[in-house]
């Protein structure tokens, strides 16, 4: 299998599987051990079989079950110095430069550096014998960089959190209202729209997760996102409860390198 799937993605955990070149990673864990085993288990995945954990920053929906499934198994961890620091006590790992490429197994992991309320938060692309694959979620904006990272890619697993109007009327206190909708925050739907119109190509595909169970709802995601399907090969969406299953990506070949411009929308 070359691809990806999630376990879950949303407030109550996250994770997301990598499989390229015989090599499995899981992007964070945010679920307690019992939980990530019954959804690994979902995705004929033994645990004993991850090359990896990689943790994108320290918030508990992202870190909660790593240092369990992690000691467990016997799974190397890692994770910028910025998350391992603010994560001190909960997980422990190996450190690596959010600014350099590194390998695990047969893979090239490029932590992509990204804006979000954390230490130092990075998100991933993955690449192998020409075929990449990218997860991004739990971003504030999106900037040329991220766009430049996230582009010509075989697959995506990338977040649109919620719908500016549900945040805005819903009960979530003001100030946690403020958080999400800010530049430090989490993508809108518009803004997770206007993410993968720059990025989009025919043979890219795409699972859209890290969805607000509530301040999101399936309806305005595919208002949101329709327009987009006829440019990528797939779209899905992930839910909290059970994420999206193993989406299989093509080798792209000679696809050109191209970085288109983006222009990011206003917040929300």
């Amino acid at each position: 299998m070359t691809g990806f799937a999630s376990l879950g993605s949303g407030s109550r955990g996250n994770g997301t599987l990598v499989d390229l070149g015989g090599t499995l990673i899981l992007v964070d864990c945010g679920f307690t051990l019992k939980q990530a085993e019954a959804r690994l288990r979902r995705l004929d995945v033994r645990p004993g079989d991850l090359a990896a954990i990689l943790v994108t920053h320290e918030h508990s929906d992202h870190i909660g079950g790593a240092a369990a499934l992690a000691h467990k198994y016997r799974i190397p961890v890692h994770a910028s110095w910025g998350t391992l620091r603010a994560a001190e006590g909960r997980l422990t790992g190996t450190a690596f430069d959010s600014h350099m490429p590194f390998r695990i197994g047969a893979v090239e992991v490029r932590p992509v550096i990204v804006p979000h309320d954390a230490r130092e938060p990075t998100q991933f692309v993955f690449e192998h014998a020409g075929v990449r694959i990218g997860v991004v979620s739990d971003l504030g904006h999106v900037t040329p960089f991220v766009v430049e990272q996230y582009s010509n890619l075989d697959g995506l697993f990338m977040e649109s959190n919620y719908d500016a109007d549900m945040l805005w009327r819903g009960r979530y206190p003001e100030p946690v209202k403020r958080r999400i909708d800010s530049a430090l925050g989490h993508l809108s739907n518009d803004q997770a729209a206007g993410f993968l119109g720059a990025v989009a190509h025919p043979e890219l595909r795409v699972a859209v997760g890290h969805v607000s169970e509530q301040n999101n709802h399936a309806e305005h995601l595919e208002r949101v996102f329709a327009g987009l399907r006829a440019s990528v090969g797939t779209l899905e969406f992930a839910t909290q409860d059970e994420g999206v299953c193993w989406i299989e990506v093509d080798c792209a070949g000679n696809r050109p390198r191209l970085f288109p411009e983006y222009a990011s929308p206003a917040a929300g």
